[in-house]
């Protein structure tokens, strides 16, 4: 970022010298970033975040499908993917919040009963920010997929414990937040299956293969292909060691604290996620 900072601070979409060189840097940074996600550079989509990248992705597909169109979503989602549902059904599209069971999961067959009649789009996110438990993604995107319907995940909690291959997640739009890998705040992605049809919500320059306008963060893309690029090569070594440090401390727990339940528990949760509730006891 300091380099981007020194040499590449300047208007990608400019002409002159210095434009064409924090292009040069964005279109690496683009590049970098397909590769982690085994996909194309115009398939990446740079954002001020994960919930631009939500939002972009909930109010495109649903605009551009039209209205009265159907969304699914878990009730467990993010308040960034939640909130949008809500104004869009206040805008006249059919929206559906599926529960989840006790283990934190939705059932493929539950959702699988939900896509019966046509849906536009269908949102889970990959794994949750609160009890840290891990969607079946990859099975529920391919019973999607025979619908036809579009299926998005909010990963924002994924890259530094979960594969990213948006092949072999089968999914056509995926959101990430940089600052969750240890890259900066205030920059994201939007990975959009090459074909989707989706309205952008920022008009302008047409930047962003015109998807999203506006003049892009070259310092912080730059940091964030970085920290995605770590957070992939990091990941089979840090995910077994974080794992044992929440379980030691998850047993730890249990044995000094009686009537303790752990949130997820049974389903597979993310490696830096402990979710426990202590029995008659108000939370602050």
């Amino acid at each position: 970022m300091r380099e981007a900072f020194a040499d590449a601070n300047y208007n990608p979409s400019s002409l002159h010298a210095e434009g064409r060189r924090a292009r040069a840097v964005l279109d690496g940074a683009r590049e970098r970033i397909a590769a982690v996600l085994g996909t194309e550079r115009k398939e990446i989509i740079f954002t001020g975040g994960g919930t631009e990248a939500n939002n972009e992705a909930l109010f495109g597909v649903a605009r551009a499908a039209g209205p009265g169109a159907r969304l699914v979503a878990t009730a467990i989602e993010h308040r960034a993917v939640l909130s949008p549902l809500e104004r869009l059904r206040d805008e006249g599209f059919a929206v559906t919040l599926l529960p989840v069971g006790a283990d934190g999961r939705v059932t493929p067959a539950r959702f699988a009963q939900a896509l019966e009649s046509p849906v536009a789009l269908a949102s889970v996110m990959y794994a949750n920010n609160e009890i840290g438990t891990v969607q079946p993604v990859a099975e529920l995107a391919g019973i999607a997929r025979e619908r036809g319907t579009l299926f998005h995940t909010d990963a924002v909690q994924a890259p530094s414990w979960l594969p990213l291959g948006v092949g072999e997640l089968g999914v056509d739009l995926l959101s990430l937040s940089a600052h969750k890998f240890g890259g900066p705040k205030g920059v994201g992605v939007l990975y959009v299956r090459r074909g989707v049809p989706i309205a952008p919500m920022l008009l302008g320059g047409g930047q962003e293969f015109g998807r999203r306008s506006g003049t892009e963060n070259v310092a912080g893309i730059a940091g964030m292909a970085r920290a995605l690029e770590l957070a992939a090569e990091e990941r089979t070594s840090a995910g077994p060691r974080v794992a044992g440090l929440r379980d030691h401390l998850e047993a730890g727990i249990r044995s000094l604290v009686p009537d303790v339940h752990v949130n997820g528990s049974g389903s597979p949760r993310l490696a830096n996620n402990l979710s426990v509730g202590f029995a008659g006891t108000e939370s602050a």
